[in-house]
C-alpha cells in the first residue's frame, strides 16, 4: 500500500512535515504569507478584501498588549503567533472543527509546538498565558463579527461575550491587500523578536 504524502512544499524551499514538525522547517515569511492568504469566517465578511488570518493576527497581539501591558514581551509574540498553524491547515470555523473532531486538534498542537520552538517560546504555553491569549482572542471574534461578520451585537453577545468598552477604544478593522498584511506581519515579528532577544 501506497504511504500517503503528509508534507507540504513552502516558497521557501521548506519541506513541512505536517504529521511530525519541526522547528528547523518553520520560516517566517512562510507563515505570514499563508496568513495573509487564509480568510477568516470562511471569507464570508464585507468589503472589498477578505479579511485575514494575519491581520486577525496582529489585531489579538494588540488587544492581548493592552490587557497585560506589564507581560514578558515574548509572550507578545506568543499572541501574535496564536494561530499561525492556520498557515498550513486554514482557519476551520468552531462547527466545521467539530465536525471534523479531535484530529484537527492534534495537528494544530504539534504545529503550535514546532513554532513556538523556532521562535524561542516553550511548546506548550503556560495556561495563564494561553488564557489571556484567548481572552484576547474573543474580543477579537466579537468586534469582527459585529464590524465585518454580519452578526447583530446580541448575537455576538451570545457567541463572545460583550468587550467592555475601554478595550475596544480605537480599535478597528483593516481590509487590506495580502502583500501590506504580509509585510506589517514580518515586521511586527522582527520586532517583538528583537526585544525578545
Amino acid at each position: 500500500m501506497a504511504v500517503k504524502r503528509a508534507w507540504q512544499r513552502m516558497l521557501s524551499g521548506r519541506r513541512l512535515d505536517l504529521l511530525d514538525p519541526t522547528p528547523m522547517d518553520i520560516e517566517i515569511e512562510d507563515i505570514a504569507h499563508g496568513l495573509a492568504f487564509v480568510a477568516r469566517w470562511n471569507g464570508q465578511t464585507r468589503g472589498d478584501w477578505p479579511y485575514s488570518v494575519a491581520e486577525h493576527s496582529l489585531l489579538v497581539e494588540r488587544i492581548f498588549t493592552r490587557q497585560a501591558p506589564a507581560l514578558a514581551p515574548k509572550w507578545r509574540l506568543a499572541a501574535l503567533l496564536h494561530d499561525a498553524p492556520e498557515y498550513v491547515i486554514g482557519d476551520m470555523i468552531s462547527p466545521v472543527k467539530s465536525a471534523v473532531g479531535p484530529g484537527y486538534g492534534v495537528l494544530d498542537e504539534r504545529l503550535t509546538g514546532a513554532i513556538h520552538l523556532r521562535f524561542g517560546l516553550p511548546a506548550v504555553l503556560p495556561v495563564q498565558i494561553k488564557t489571556q491569549i484567548k481572552a484576547a482572542d474573543k474580543i477579537s471574534a466579537w468586534l469582527e463579527a459585529v464590524r465585518i461578520a454580519g452578526f447583530s451585537e446580541a448575537e455576538a453577545n451570545k457567541l463572545f461575550g460583550r468587550p467592555a468598552a475601554s478595550l475596544l477604544a480605537d480599535l478597528d478593522i483593516h481590509l487590506r491587500p495580502p502583500a501590506i498584511v504580509r509585510a506589517d506581519f514580518i515586521k511586527r515579528h522582527a520586532e517583538l523578536l528583537d526585544v525578545v532577544a
